[in-house]
Formats: structure tokens, C-alpha cells, sequence
């Protein structure tokens, strides 16, 4: 088996040692918002009523509650949070706010080739869309339209970036030359240059505007409020918590990576947990050497990928590589700690910079990913149109759920236009198998996935079967 770079051009163990000896077991995003932005919100308390009930205050309840509010003035709305609001992946994430709304374009190719023009188009708009959200709700969540660069770190690699730059118009092919003089790191052999199809955010502080200005707008949100029950019995819809219930007209669901109120979609994700590095803030020195004056997030092309972006202070995060399954679906903190993946991370962060070398992480933190079998969200109703649920992000979920609320807004009303009409709206991906099979399945997939990162990019016969299944599966 070959190599990759990143075994090829190690660090030393010293320099891992260094970058890491002070890190905080913290998430970066989270530390740094305002406190003004993190009001300790009530509990559920009593009986209330409303006319929209939304379960989960991340992205996909906050992105409901705000535009449900715009289609319904006037509207009693009520979110409620198990946690705080945007505590999980929607705080904690990298920040890669993309406009796919399929996982890629090849990812969407394989599914809904027919439907692509439209899902790029929808994908776009909607991006288009957050992005003006800031003007539009006075909000500041730092969007900065970057665009994103897919590096080539192997020779095999070139040809696939030289195949996508063919495909897209408002791609940019650098060759090594091009690629190094934009980002300075010595593993880059090309480059893809998506540059209008992504923009940066910082994910705690989206959060924290959406649950700002949702309030404002009259959207009653309670924390710590774990919904344990459903109830469609009576006509409406009634959930309970331990301390209260909302009697609602209809309902969203927007739990996603945890247990789903509905029992047909308890197979439909798995959690698999993610690691993430913050740097110090670069020196002006130091951001002169790794170049990088587009600012644009990087993704390179690997299985096992990394992610990484700098932030307004010009901190570099970098994560991802590591896809993390627990056997049993479980979403637990002990999952959130496991210092090989920080270090592994480190040492394939200095392999990359090493111009950097010296340089100390301030942070580290994991967080579970809801993953589906078709690698993007699904979305349903139930209960006779009163209950309308969408998950699986599987990683984009910073872009797309916005296009979920609007998704599951139009369920909700009965409404048919280009969304509700699209084939991945309309069609349930494949569950997963239960356990014990899920954790072999998933396991056994990793591990191909790894052997063909190091096999010039060479898919097994399991991988092989996996894609003609529609079942294709990466970190």
C-alpha cells in the first residue's frame, strides 16, 4: 500500500508535543460570543398553546422558528431546547456555510442527476439568501462569501480537480504553481477554486442571531426543555416535557442527530463524531507565510478529508479526517474526548504549514455529526400533515438548513412548487441496519475508505457495492 503525505512528511513528535500542551478542552466558538448573546433562557413550566411547536434549537428550529414568523404574523411560535440554544453541531462546527444542498455535486449526480440544474439553482439561492439575511434581520454572524479551494496533496488527485474545473464554469483550476502562490503549503499539487459556492460564518454566533432576532419577532424560546413525548391523539398536536406541554395546530421537528420523536426514523441516522483544532491567533508574520489572502475554506480531496478556515482573528481551525462510530447510535459526552485525533490532527496540520511550526493550538473539541445513507437531509410529514421533521445534514447542515425550514414550512401548508417536488424531498433514503450490523457495516466502510485513500484513491469491492447500492459513505 502506498503512502500518503501526511505519513510521508511527518512532524516531529516535539512539535506535536509543543502545539498541544496548553490546549483547552473548549469549544472555541461558543467561548468567544458575547455574553449579551447568551441569555440564560427559562424552562417550560405549565401548559401553553401555540399554533407552530418546534422541537430543537439549532439551525434547523432557529432557521423555522425566524422564517416562520415572516409567513405567519402574528403567529404564536414556540421552540424548545433540550440543551441551550445551539449548543450542539450548530455551535461547534467549522463554519463552512456551502450552497450544496446534495453533499456535491457528484454526490447529487449519482442520486438525482435529472434534478441537478435545480438543486444547484435552489442550492445558490439559498446561500444567497443567508447571506443577505444579515442586512435583511440586522444580524452579524462574520459571513464572508470566500468561495472554497479543494487542494490536490497526491498525484492522483490532479486529474479528478482537472475533470470538476472542466464541469464548472465559475471554477478555477490552479495548477501547482497557481495553488502554492495562493496558499502556501508545500503538499498542494493543484487546486479547485469554487470561488462563489461557499462562504465562512462563525456557527455559535448564527446561532445566537437567529435565537436573537426570532425573539424579537416573538418566538418564545425555552431551554433546557427535553420534549419526551408526541402526542396527535386529540387533533392537534400536544408535546410534553418534564415540566410542561405545548398544545400546537402543527409541529417541526428539528432534532436531528438525536433520537427522533417519530419512531419510523430511529434508523434513519447515525451519529459519527467529528474533531476539530483552534490555533492561537497567526502573528502577521506567520499569516504573510502560509499566504491564504482570499481567505477561502479549504477542503482537500481525500476520503478521510480535512477541513480548515481562518477566522476573523485569524486563528486557523482545522479538523475533520477522523469520522468517529459508537456502537449503539449513542450521543455522549465521554465520545467528545480522544486525544489521538487531536494529535493526529496536529501532526497532519504541521505536515501542511509547517512554516508554522511553534505555533500552539488554544482549543479542542469533537461533536456528533447526523449522517443519512444518501449523505444529505432527508425531510417527511406524519401524523396527517400535523408533524413536518428533516435531518441527515450529514456535515452541510450550516447552508442547508435554512432550505430545510423552507422545506418544512411548504409540507406543513401543503404547498407544491420546485421544493416540495424535487425527488429528494419526496423519497426516504434507505435507514440503517440495527445494531450490531450498523457498527460492522459502518466500521468495515471506514476502514475501505482508509485502504483507498492509501491505493491512489482505488474504491474495494465493498465501497464499489456501497455506490451502486446508493449507499456511498465518506468521513
Amino acid at each position: 500500500m502506498a503512502t500518503t503525505v501526511f505519513e510521508r512528511q511527518r512532524p516531529a513528535a516535539s512539535v506535536i508535543q509543543h502545539s498541544l500542551e496548553r490546549t483547552a478542552h473548549s469549544v472555541f466558538w461558543t467561548d468567544d460570543l458575547p455574553a449579551d448573546l447568551r441569555p440564560d433562557r427559562p424552562a417550560l413550566h405549565g401548559a401553553r398553546s401555540a399554533d407552530l411547536v418546534i422541537v430543537g434549537g439549532g439551525y434547523t428550529g432557529l432557521w423555522t422558528a425566524l422564517l416562520a414568523s415572516e409567513r405567519m404574523p402574528g403567529a404564536r411560535i414556540v421552540l424548545l431546547e433540550a440543551n441551550r440554544a445551539g449548543w450542539a453541531a450548530s455551535g461547534r462546527n467549522g463554519g463552512f456555510c456551502e450552497a450544496s444542498l446534495t453533499h456535491g455535486h457528484d454526490n447529487g449526480m449519482s442520486r438525482w442527476p435529472d434534478e441537478m440544474p435545480l438543486l444547484e439553482r435552489l442550492g445558490m439561492e439559498n446561500l444567497d439568501a443567508i447571506e443577505a439575511s444579515e442586512t435583511q434581520f440586522g444580524m452579524d454572524f462574520q459571513f464572508e462569501r470566500t468561495g472554497q479551494l479543494a487542494p490536490a496533496t497526491e498525484p492522483h488527485q490532479v486529474e479528478w480537480l482537472a475533470e470538476a474545473a472542466a464541469a464548472d464554469e465559475d471554477a478555477v483550476f490552479l495548477d501547482q504553481a497557481a495553488v502554492q502562490a495562493s496558499v502556501h503549503s508545500p503538499t498542494y499539487l493543484a487546486g479547485l477554486w469554487e470561488k462563489r459556492s461557499c462562504g465562512m460564518v462563525h456557527p455559535a454566533l448564527l446561532a445566537a442571531e437567529l435565537a436573537r432576532v426570532a425573539e424579537e419577532r416573538g418566538v418564545e424560546i425555552f431551554e433546557r426543555s427535553r420534549v419526551s413525548g408526541l402526542d396527535t391523539s386529540g387533533g392537534g398536536v400536544v408535546v410534553t416535557t418534564a415540566d410542561g406541554s405545548v398544545r400546537a395546530g402543527r409541529a417541526v421537528l428539528a432534532t436531528n442527530v438525536f433520537p427522533s420523536l417519530l419512531k419510523r426514523n430511529r434508523l434513519m441516522t447515525v451519529p459519527v463524531y467529528d474533531y476539530v483544532l483552534m490555533t492561537e491567533p497567526l502573528t502577521d508574520e506567520q499569516l504573510t507565510s502560509i499566504g491564504w489572502d482570499d481567505r477561502q475554506g479549504i477542503g482537500d480531496l481525500a476520503n478521510q478529508f480535512h477541513y480548515y478556515r481562518l477566522s476573523r482573528d485569524n486563528r486557523v481551525l482545522f479538523g475533520g479526517y477522523d469520522a468517529v462510530y459508537h456502537y449503539g447510535r449513542k450521543v455522549r459526552p465521554e465520545y467528545e474526548y480522544r486525544p489521538s485525533s487531536w494529535e493526529r490532527l496536529a501532526s497532519h496540520f504541521f505536515t501542511t504549514f509547517p512554516q508554522l511550526e511553534g505555533l500552539r493550538f488554544s482549543h479542542q473539541w469533537a461533536g456528533a455529526i447526523d449522517t443519512s445513507t444518501q449523505f444529505t437531509a432527508f425531510f417527511g410529514t406524519a401524523r396527517d400533515r400535523r408533524v413536518a421533521y428533516a435531518a441527515g445534514f450529514t456535515g452541510l447542515g450550516v447552508g442547508s438548513t435554512r432550505f430545510a425550514a423552507e422545506v418544512m414550512l411548504d409540507l406543513l401548508d401543503g404547498v407544491q412548487n420546485e421544493r416540495t417536488s424535487l425527488e429528494m424531498v419526496r423519497r426516504r433514503p434507505l435507514p440503517f441496519p440495527p445494531e450490531p450490523a450498523a457498527a460492522i457495516g459502518i466500521n468495515a466502510t471506514r476502514w475501505s475508505l482508509d485502504r483507498a485513500d492509501h491505493d491512489l484513491g482505488r474504491r474495494n469491492l465493498l465501497l464499489r457495492t456501497l455506490d451502486a447500492l446508493g449507499l456511498g459513505f465518506d468521513s
